[in-house]
């Protein structure tokens, strides 16, 4: 543990792990003290001067991390059970996140959130906008990648206005998602540095369509579209009227 604090302390830092002194740790002693959880015993917690914590995002980063070694794989495969059992028990057995019983969906979410981190940086930077614009280009994604846009997504998988609609996505379409988000930042990223100042509405929306038309795109999209359709109709008895011809057994 120790070794991999020390080689990755700037993204365990960046994705949760913090050390807490002083009056933080005092509050966080205080904090367990009144749950009273077995964890104020671990390593003598009362008489520690400084801890060491990990949220659940730091949790999963340090997983993934752990590669070097047998040992490592033992330990990175009992975190990703615990992951796992924690998932399960909050979907309740219901099938509006059944896609989250996939063993990749973990690792798709959160390297499709690092991807949304770079696509939401480029269209900052680069696309003369308001902050609509971000919802803009989400929903040109959605129906370039599925024909729907998130609010016919949402009506069609009965989502309530707390669901997050990208927790329902299944694995391969997380990663079609983080594929576009990756490379249109890029193009706009290359847009911008050749016009020299930032883009207007219409030269990003033609940007788009030669993006998305690429040939590259279309076996990753027909794959997506058959896996979503399939499986909601299978699993969330829900039929995407746009994907019907995609239904496969």
């Amino acid at each position: 543990m120790d070794n991999y604090l020390e080689k990755f302390a700037p993204e365990l830092a960046l994705n949760g792990y913090v050390v807490l002194r002083g009056n933080r740790l005092k509050d966080m002693k205080l904090a367990i003290q009144a749950l009273d959880a077995h964890e104020i015993d671990f390593v003598n917690i009362p008489k520690v001067a400084q801890l060491g914590i990990f949220d659940f995002r730091a949790f999963l980063n340090l997983a993934m991390l752990m590669t070097e070694s047998h040992r490592a794989g033992l330990v990175r495969q009992m975190i990703l059970d615990i992951v796992i059992d924690t998932i399960n028990a909050r979907t309740g057995g219901g099938t509006k996140y059944i896609n989250q019983r996939d063993e990749d969906f973990i690792h798709s979410a959160f390297i499709e959130d690092n991807y949304r981190k770079q696509f939401t940086d480029a269209l900052a930077k680069c696309v003369a906008m308001g902050n609509f614009k971000y919802a803009v280009y989400t929903h040109r994604i959605y129906v370039s990648i599925f024909r729907e846009k998130s609010k016919e997504y949402r009506r069609i998988l009965r989502l309530e206005g707390k669901d997050k609609v990208r927790d329902t996505f299944y694995s391969e379409v997380l990663d079609l998602i983080a594929s576009y988000e990756c490379g249109f930042a890029e193009a706009l990223q290359t847009a911008f540095a050749k016009k020299g100042k930032r883009l207007i509405a219409s030269e990003v929306d033609d940007l788009f369509r030669q993006f998305e038309e690429l040939p590259l795109w279309r076996p990753l999209i027909e794959k997506a579209r058959s896996k979503m359709a399939s499986r909601d109709l299978a699993f969330r008895d829900a039929l995407h009227h746009q994907l019907k011809d995609y239904v496969t057994p």
